[in-house]
């Protein structure tokens, strides 16, 4: 690890750490926390695969919908109009907008193969933007001054590395540059995350095989074809199994590659005084472990 010992952390003139763990369980509350602190430069992966990898394909997708509405369609073959995503820290609607979800295209559901080819999009660019994040270490000291970085990766980072391989070329390169810190969550937060997901279902990526063996049991399930699925009803189902599956390799990355922190300790920080004890205390809690 970056940190060897609380002490290394605590004498670190440049404190570099990148968040991982379910959506929803303080990964960027601690980031804008840190950022509105001063002194700490926020990089999230899900805005630079929005803006980097996928704004193209973001973009397109609008203007393919326009294209649909004569009026819009004879602005755009005019370049009378521009159109393009306004994805933010805070919004990245579009991004989960453009990844979608499969089945009934009456109810907005995408062909299967067309949703495989969106996830597929999103592993490669979310790969990328996690390569990317030396660049930008390097980056938010050289040209702005920030001495401290926080990455505040995206919850499916579990999904496109292979924990249990030392030489995986992606978690090599984030440990030589950060402390991985996992946000622990326990079984009132998982309850908590999936009530959450069923009142608002939002669009995610998924593991390939994982992704396709619960497309396969969802129809045999349901006796339902591709096109009778409900969009909705099919990634609520999902949900809860994602966890499931997501779980031992977050745990996988915290015992090989870094560091774990309760999500209970998470909600109690104020401060980024709080924030850095509770990584010394975690990194002493590791040292008495091993």
């Amino acid at each position: 690890m970056l940190y060897q010992s609380a002490k290394d952390w605590q004498a670190a003139d440049r404190k570099r750490v990148l968040l991982f763990g379910m959506s929803g369980l303080g990964k960027t509350h601690l980031s804008t926390l840190l950022r509105d602190a001063g002194g700490w430069f926020h990089y999230s992966i899900d805005y630079r695969i929005g803006t980097r990898y996928m704004g193209e394909h973001i973009a397109d997708n609008f203007k393919r919908e326009a294209m649909r509405v004569p009026l819009l369609r004879d602005l755009l073959m005019t370049d009378s109009v521009f159109i393009q995503s306004n994805i933010t820290f805070d919004n990245l609607a579009p991004l989960s907008t453009y990844l979608g979800k499969p089945g009934d295209p009456a109810k907005g559901g995408l062909r299967f193969a067309e949703y495989q080819k969106r996830q597929e999009q999103h592993r490669v660019a979310e790969i990328n933007a996690l390569l990317d994040t030396p660049h930008f270490i390097d980056r938010a000291q050289d040209l702005y001054g920030y001495d401290n970085f926080i990455c505040d990766s995206g919850g499916s980072i579990c999904e496109v590395v292979d924990p249990d391989d030392p030489a995986d070329p992606v978690l090599t390169t984030l440990a030589k540059n950060l402390l991985l810190v996992w946000i622990e969550g326990d079984e009132a937060h998982t309850d908590a995350l999936i009530r959450r997901f069923d009142r608002a279902p939002k669009p995610m990526y998924y593991q390939p095989e994982f992704l396709v063996q619960c497309w396969q049991d969802y129809l045999a399930r349901h006796g339902q074809t591709e096109a009778q699925v409900d969009p909705d009803a099919f990634v609520r189902w999902t949900y809860a199994r994602a966890l499931a599956h997501r779980a031992p390799r977050y745990r996988a990355m915290a015992d090989h590659w870094g560091i774990r922190i309760s999500a209970h300790d998470v909600a109690k920080v104020t401060t980024q005084d709080d924030f850095t004890a509770l990584i010394s205390r975690s990194l002493e809690a590791s040292a008495k472990t091993t």
